[in-house]
């Protein structure tokens, strides 16, 4: 997946938590490529591992609970998973930045919205407050803040969601990172905000080059934002395609699903059902034999018992299912 020379290359990474009942694996063998350049999509119910992919790669799970580990992790050359703490500070915020979902609880809400924006300037290049001050002020006219010098004293609190958001977006950019990886940015926003938020990270892409892996359970925003896209189910990828191809022809019954749940608007809603995935996103720590997503699916098979591997199916996709099998064939009801 990706291009030919991807800025992020991930392979075999997992991550599991230790508690009073045990290990609880989260994320299984995820293993994904962003372009240079590239908006990737991690999409896929609550619970199915997206946003613990991200904090996974930004050095960010708890310790000593969580353990992460992965065969590589490649950001431009430099193995992450190899970087002990201190390596991880010295990219985090500067080549790879992250943007959390409620900018609120992200905010220190008893400092200047400017000297938050900011501090990645003063741990990663070094700059004194009047650098960073202008530089603030730059950024906050780039990410299309009205008004930006007199928002720099602001406090959290005294910023609209919207206002908030953009200067979130800000602080990842500020460094010019390579990678800015964005999670749920437009959740709890209006729909005017999303818009102009999702209009607001394409023209940064285009203006600036950073790649940028975005999180979402909104397929709306993976068919506007994205160049490619990983659905996750349960701690898996279990399909990755070009957005196009995902949906034109998605191959999981899992992505089926998703897509088929869309609301249309030119379709008759008066007495009709949405149409949803029956069941809910097990318990890692209980999860089924075999497929995870087999309780729900409608194309269950016997085959189905066994654990499937995510295979490639040509043309730059792959899939974690049992259907494309050769000798896939019976459904599960069928079972003798």
């Amino acid at each position: 997946m990706g291009r030919a020379d991807p800025i992020l290359s991930v392979r075999g990474l997992s991550t599991a938590f230790s508690g009073d009942r045990g290990n609880v694996t989260v994320l299984d063998d995820v293993s994904f490529e962003v372009g240079r350049g590239q908006i990737v999509g991690l999409v896929g119910e609550s619970g199915s591992g997206k946003s613990m992919t991200a904090l996974s790669l930004m050095g960010l799970v708890p310790q000593p609970q969580g353990r992460v580990s992965a065969r590589e992790i490649l950001l431009d050359g430099v193995d992450l998973a190899r970087l002990d703490g201190a390596g991880m500070r010295r990219i985090r915020g500067g080549e790879m930045a992250m943007v959390f979902q409620e900018p609120m609880t992200s905010l220190n809400p008893v400092r200047k919205v400017w000297e938050q924006v900011g501090e990645p300037l003063a741990i990663h290049q070094g700059l004194g407050r009047r650098e960073i001050r202008a530089r603030v002020l730059e950024m906050f006219e780039l990410v299309g803040i009205p008004e930006p010098k007199s928002r720099l004293d602001a406090y959290p609190h005294q910023l609209s969601g919207g206002l908030r958001q953009r200067a979130m977006i800000a602080m990842g950019l500020i460094c010019e990172p390579k990678l800015l990886i964005a999670d749920e940015p437009t959740t709890a926003l209006d729909v005017t905000t999303q818009a102009q938020i999702l209009q607001l990270m394409r023209d940064l892409r285009d203006r600036v080059g950073t790649s940028i892996i975005m999180i979402t359970h909104d397929l709306g925003v993976i068919a506007e934002m994205c160049d490619v896209v990983n659905v996750m189910y349960a701690g898996q990828i279990v399909e990755q395609a070009d957005v196009f191809d995902l949906f034109e022809r998605p191959a999981h019954p899992y992505t089926r699903g998703l897509l088929a749940s869309i609301p249309r608007a030119n379709e008759p809603r008066a007495g009709r059902r949405m149409p949803s995935i029956p069941g809910m996103v097990p318990n890692l720590a209980k999860l089924p034999p075999g497929c995870r997503f087999a309780p729900r699916c409608g194309d269950a098979m016997p085959l189905c018992t066994r654990a499937p591997e995510l295979a490639a199916l040509g043309a730059g996709r792959s899939a974690r299912c049992w259907l494309h099998a050769p000798d896939a064939a019976q459904p599960l009801e069928e079972m003798p």
